[in-house]
């Protein structure tokens, strides 16, 4: 007996035939657009290693959060860059801080019409540059979760949605939590980067964010690259801690952990696809190797298509433009 040929191109003869059998699906809504604001800035300020991304004035903020908005990006990620800097952070907390005014500004304006989300770090903020409290030649995790809860409690004051606390410090979703629910901010959610990875992707972002660390490294708090099953005891630590959603970052090198991320757990899953992810594309680019369209929308999709709910991405803008053409 002969049996009839398998020809799986039948299902894709036609544009309408490979729209029709589409598995994985990517629109702006899955996307979230990082800002960064800085204190006591005049005018815009290009970041040399991120091509089109730029640090904003405050008084910018509104312009760049209407058009986020008018390509219907959900939300935003705010990252603030002081004037002030010592070694407790204080300026990260104080109710006039550069995030909380941008905070406060744009729920002003926008109300509900767009999702603000605030990172919670200290590595913008602290003279020694690294992402908790340093006490002697370590990062002491205890004083730094409290002050990162005071962090967390400063932006829900001003107005924040969601908080994303982004220090990889031992018990911090649990510390936050309790502060937010203390403060009666009991609908603040919580977005850990739950895996956040020592990575050499965040060069271009620590250009950005002045947050460089001054001596050492960050290999004593983040998570190994090496070590997947590390990274699930994180995700799954943050979840039992009262995590609202998961984070792996970065995210295209981690698209394994990002798959197994949505395997295991049964909560929303945002993947990071980091400055340095944007800084190859865009590099390529530019020497005319690459086709950028068509590479960030392959890279955007497989980080979908690997299990993310939503990513956090340098990309949103024109990402959200291109898919909305097609």
């Amino acid at each position: 007996m002969t049996f009839p040929t398998r020809r799986l191109r039948r299902l894709r003869t036609s544009a309408k035939m490979r729209e029709l059998i589409q598995e994985t699906t990517l629109n702006p809504s899955n996307l979230i657009c990082p800002v960064f604001v800085q204190e006591e800035l005049k005018a815009r300020i290009k970041v040399e290693s991120m091509p089109e991304i730029e640090k904003l004035p405050l008084d910018d903020v509104n312009d760049e959060v209407g058009t986020i908005s008018d390509l219907n990006i959900p939300a935003i990620m705010l990252f603030g860059i002081p004037t002030k800097k010592d070694d407790a952070g204080t300026s990260a907390f104080e109710e006039n801080g550069i995030v909380q005014k941008g905070i406060s500004q744009i729920r002003s304006n926008f109300g509900d019409k767009i999702v603000i989300i605030a990172d919670v770090c200290l590595c913008q903020y602290t003279t020694a540059g690294h992402c908790g409290i340093v006490h002697g030649d370590k990062i002491d995790n205890d004083l730094s979760i409290d002050t990162l809860s005071k962090i967390a409690v400063s932006q829900a004051k001003a107005g924040v949605d969601i908080v994303s606390p982004s220090a990889m410090m031992d018990g911090q979703v649990a510390a936050i939590r309790k502060a937010l629910d203390d403060e009666g901010f009991t609908n603040v959610s919580i977005m850990s980067h739950s895996a956040k990875h020592y990575s050499s992707f965040y060069s271009p972002f620590r250009d950005a964010a002045e947050c460089a660390p001054k001596f050492g490294d960050r290999k004593t708090y983040q998570v190994p690259f090496t070590n997947a099953r590390e990274a699930m005891r994180e995700v799954e630590t943050d979840i039992h801690e009262g995590v609202d959603i998961v984070m792996i970052k970065p995210a295209l090198a981690y698209l394994d952990l990002i798959a197994e991320t949505r395997r295991r757990f049964n909560v929303p899953v945002a993947a990071y696809s980091v400055s340095g992810e944007y800084a190859l594309v865009k590099g390529a680019a530019k020497q005319g190797w690459i086709n950028e369209k068509d590479i960030t929308a392959e890279i955007l999709y497989s980080i979908k298509r690997a299990g993310a709910d939503m990513i956090v991405t340098y990309f949103a803008k024109s990402a959200a433009e291109f898919l909305q053409e097609s």
